[in-house]
Order: C-alpha cells, then structure tokens, then sequence
C-alpha cells in the first residue's frame, strides 16, 4: 500500500498515519514499523518519526491477527444476564492478549464462559468494553452481543459509566478532595510510560481523602475520563504516586503491588435501560498493606471495602 503524508498529518506519529492508512489498530501498525513493513520515501524509521507533508509512505501488508482461544480460567462473576457480565479481575491479568502476553488473558477466559461473545466487537478482544492495568484488580464489564457493547460505548463516550477506585497515594498530606484536570499523552522517551502533555488527550480525575497516615493516604477517585494509566499519571503529577508503582516514582514499600483497586462500578443496562451498581471489596493483597500501617490518623476505611465478616 501507497499512500502520501497529507497537511492533516503533519506532526504526527508515523504508526498512528500508519494505522489511520492502513486500517489497523496502533498495536499492529506500531509492529508493522518496528519490524521494517513501512518505509518513508525509501527509509526505514521509527514508529515515533513524524513525517513532512508530501512524504511518501510504502506500507507492507499487515499480518493477519493470531486467533483468540478460549482458556478455561477463573472468573469471579458478581453480576451476569443474557446480555452483560460484570468480572471481579484480579491483578496480574492481562485483558487481552499484545506484546509479549498471548495467553492466560481475560478475553480468553470471557470466550471460554461465554462462547456467543465471539464476534461481538474486534477480534481477540471479544466483548470488551474497557480495560484495567494488569496490576489493577476490580470490576469490569463485558459486552455478551454487539447492541449491548455499542450501548456500553455510548454511555463511556458520554460519561454514564461511573467508575470509581480505591487508591493509595504516597504522602500524608493530600488535600482533603481535589480534581487534576490535566491532558495525557504518551511518554516519547518511554513509550510504555504516559505523562502529563499539554499536547495530550483531555482528562479529568476526581477524588476524595478516606483516610491519611504519616506517609499515606487512601482515596476514593472517580474517572470522568478514561486515558490509559490516568489515575497513576494524575496522582503522580501533583506528588503523590500509587503505592507500589515503581513507573511513576514510588520507591520500593510494603505494597506487593501497584495499590489501585476498581472498587465501583455503574452504569445503565444497556438494553432494559436498568440501573446496574456495584462494589468490590479489597482483595487481601491490598487489605495487607493497610494491616501493615495500622489505624490511621484520621479518617477510616470504609466497611463496604474490608471483608464481609469486618463490614
């Protein structure tokens, strides 16, 4: 495939012209650039080059995608009808298969449950309809047909689907609520990290203090918008990192893992229009780390996120 740099695209990443071109996600046409498929006027570059315009980009066919295979793995389901399921995922989970991870993924264990999945959205990620970091754990909701998941699509663009989290930030001294009302883009250094950009998609995070020890603090965040990493990225920006997460600052701690749970969930069933609201209590990882501080300073945690028998 041929094509030339338009005006519209200068500026850009040469793999996000690439997947526009080629019709491709970023993921295939950032490998098609790595492994030498796509040539700028004769060159090989960079996936983060950013062409002129009337530069000539030769792309090479794009692989076919590997197909996903269901795996029988274990799923906490807290909610499931004909149309919808809402997963508990634990952390360590990938949501669907990319570089480096195929197998053991949560898409393959949707497929393996609800076989009718297959088809409904884009191949090897059947029914989903967001995502968590694989060191997230928390709820998750699963488009089961194609009207549900352009429903639940909907009601993300818009903002209907109200998604909360539980988050401990380094530091003490957090202010008692806030919002970081900050754009997000890439890290170009570090392309598996994100940042604050004035150049990056909007995003917007809210949150409320629960709980504060010396040097620590539970928080209750609500997304308004959904980039990838928003929450680390946000918290970190205004000096108080996710315990555990090494990639945005936090030193190494008591914390075995990035400390950052999906703790609430809600949205309207996209297809009776009914109100679906959910909550997850901490997984014992993370209620670990809190027995590790001890009873904070003030504030407290609330019961619907310990265990059943202490709420």
């Amino acid at each position: 495939m041929r094509a030339v740099v338009g005006p519209d695209d200068a500026g850009q990443r040469i793999d996000r012209i690439v997947a526009r071109v080629a019709g491709v996600s970023r993921a295939v046409a950032a490998r098609l650039v790595q492994e030498g498929g796509v040539q700028l006027d004769g060159e090989i570059v960079e996936a983060r080059h950013r062409p002129d315009p009337g530069q000539v980009l030769d792309i090479a066919e794009p692989p076919p995608p590997e197909r996903l295979q269901p795996e029988d793995l274990p799923l906490v389901v807290p909610y499931q009808d004909d149309h919808v399921a809402v997963i508990e995922k634990p952390a360590g989970m990938v949501v669907h298969p990319g570089a480096g991870r195929r197998t053991g993924t949560l898409a393959a264990a949707v497929l393996h449950r609800w076989p009718q999945v297959e088809g409904v959205g884009d191949e090897g990620r059947w029914g989903i309809v967001h995502r968590l970091d694989v060191d997230t754990s928390g709820l998750m909701v699963v488009a089961l047909d194609e009207r549900s998941l352009q429903g639940l699509r909907r009601g993300l663009a818009q903002r209907r689907v109200m998604r909360g989290y539980a988050a401990l930030v380094l530091g003490g001294d957090v202010p008692p609520s806030g919002t970081v009302d900050a754009p997000i883009g890439r890290d170009p250094r570090r392309p598996t990290r994100f940042r604050v950009d004035p150049e990056g998609r909007p995003a917007r995070t809210h949150y409320r203090r629960l709980a504060v020890w010396p040097d620590a603090a539970l928080l209750e965040v609500n997304l308004e918008t959904g980039r990838t990493h928003q929450i680390r990225v946000h918290v970190a920006s205004i000096g108080h990192p996710v315990m555990g997460d090494a990639v945005y600052g936090a030193p190494p701690g008591p914390s075995p893992r990035v400390w950052l749970h999906a703790s609430r969930l809600g949205f309207d069933h996209p297809i009776t229009g009914a109100p679906v609201r959910l909550r997850s209590r901490l997984p014992e990882d993370l209620l670990g780390v809190l027995e590790f501080l001890g009873e904070p300073l003030e504030g407290s945690v609330p019961p619907v996120l310990l265990p059943a028998e202490a709420g």
